[in-house]
């Protein structure tokens, strides 16, 4: 690719296309886009100088040297027609990626859970070591307000999207992979379609590349196996005291003597054996945000920078400093007391962790947690498992399945099923948006902690409930 070239893309607000646009902006190409609404990373776009369009339209990709799609971007769409028309080349992300990671140390974290906030810590500890990495995330991370970075260091660091088989588009000299757990029932139908596709990413990193993976996950040990056995490089790491170590070999990098600190996160200490030969990486890493596994992503975090041959005490002290990304245990706000937190939790596993990360960091709070479920596929796939994630919160409030890519089932079913189906005491089902806002007003007392977990548009209750909170003190 050439700078100075158009590149259109059909789908610019979205996370994985927004991203995109930005690194190319910082390159110096022109760029493009299209999409139904203008979201808000689509609106920061405009005001940077990408020509957006509301809607699509054939005359779009007039001029344009390349049309990128999201996956969400039909084959019948007029921008893709007209482009295929006029002769220029419409790439879906995955196959655009390829060339654009091309040229650089591609590190690329994928898994089920934990996959953003394992690529932000990464390219933050990288630029907080003046390595000026590019890097695409899934999420806006907190402490460099954007998803996305064109630098001048030789690592692109990118979250590997299992969605569409996205993923197999890239080929990094270094994959991080954080666990494997059956999900997208609309790409993978069995868990073992989905464990191939992982297993298919890992095979294209090559002999001359890295494979570093959590043991403390049964998926993910798996596939270390099997790519030690086909003579692939597999390094691995895992939290001690989890105890759930696939292998009863210890992991070249581990974590333990965890332990709640004064920045609402957690402590540990962190060692690797390497060679027979082992020795501390930095004693007493420390976490500004909760939760067991976000020890387990920092981790992953250490030991690419010892990999890199960088600093580890520095990257450690870096991590220090993280302060996440957006809607992954991001503090809304606080009012009279109140604590209000967006989460993007989708999957029951993710519930879990997410509420024991409240319960470690809330300790005497009242857990109040709103939970939209994110298409109809996944939320039928899980349903016992859904039923059973909550036992952690003081009550939950479930809105109606936010349908994404899908359309509504004809036999109705609906998330009304899914709350019947629990023993949660303070369970209720409430679609209405304003309704859930106004009962949660009235019933908020100071010292509640309210969690919205959603990757959907559930945000929305955040917002109206903070602004009802602040109108009411």
């Amino acid at each position: 690719m050439t700078e100075g070239k158009r590149v259109h893309l059909i789908g610019i607000g979205g996370t994985g296309l927004s991203a995109i646009a930005r690194v190319l902006l910082e390159s110096g190409y022109q760029v493009s886009g299209s999409d139904r609404v203008l979201s808000p990373m689509a609106k920061a776009l405009q005001t940077e100088g990408v020509r957006i369009h509301l809607g699509h339209q054939a005359e779009n990709v007039e001029g344009a040297q390349i049309v990128v799609r999201s996956s969400a971007i039909p084959d019948d769409n007029l921008e893709v027609v007209a482009a295929h028309k006029l002769g220029i080349p419409v790439l879906k992300r995955s196959e655009f990626l390829s060339r654009l990671i091309d040229g650089h140390f591609g590190i690329a974290v994928a898994g089920t859970h934990g996959k953003t906030t394992t690529t932000a810590m990464i390219a933050w500890m990288l630029t907080a070591l003046g390595q000026d990495p590019t890097f695409i995330a899934g999420g806006v991370l907190n402490n460099l307000n954007t998803n996305a970075h064109a630098g001048k260091g030789r690592a692109f660091v990118i979250e590997a999207d299992e969605y569409d088989h996205m993923f197999l588009g890239l080929k990094p000299k270094l994959a991080v992979i954080t666990n494997i757990e059956h999900d997208h029932p609309d790409c993978y139908p069995t868990p073992e379609d989905f464990f191939k596709a992982f297993d298919e990413f890992a095979f294209q990193v090559g002999s001359d590349g890295t494979l570093l993976l959590c043991t403390n996950d049964r998926g993910a040990g798996r596939l270390g196996q099997l790519a030690s056995e086909r003579g692939q490089n597999v390094l691995t790491y895992a939290i001690r005291e989890a105890n759930r170590e696939v292998s009863s070999q210890p992991a070249h990098y581990m974590a333990d003597s965890l332990s709640p600190n004064l920045q609402g996160g957690l402590s540990f200490d962190a060692y690797c054996t390497l060679a027979g030969r082992r020795f501390e990486l930095h004693p007493a890493a420390s976490l500004r945000i909760p939760g067991r596994h976000n020890v387990q992503n920092a981790l992953a975090a250490l030991a690419v920078a010892h990999q890199m041959h960088l600093p580890v005490e520095e990257a450690s002290r870096a991590l220090s400093e993280f302060t996440g990304t957006g809607r992954r245990f991001e503090m809304r706000g606080q009012v009279n007391g109140v604590s209000v937190i967006d989460d993007y939790a989708h999957h029951p596993t993710e519930i879990r962790m997410t509420l024991s990360a409240a319960r470690m960091r809330y300790p005497a709070g009242r857990l109040w947690v709103v939970w939209q479920p994110h298409t109809y596929s996944r939320t039928r796939l899980l349903f016992n498992d859904f039923v059973t994630a909550f036992e952690l919160a003081d009550h939950v409030l479930v809105t109606e399945i936010y349908a994404a890519r899908e359309a509504p089932p004809e036999d109705g079913f609906s998330a009304r099923q899914v709350v019947m189906a629990m023993n949660h005491p303070q369970a209720e089902f409430i679609p209405d948006f304003a309704q859930m806002s106004n009962y949660l007003v009235e019933r908020l007392e100071p010292g509640d902690v309210l969690l919205v977990l959603s990757a959907g548009d559930a945000d929305q209750v955040s917002t109206r409930v903070l602004a009802k909170l602040k109108e009411r003190s």
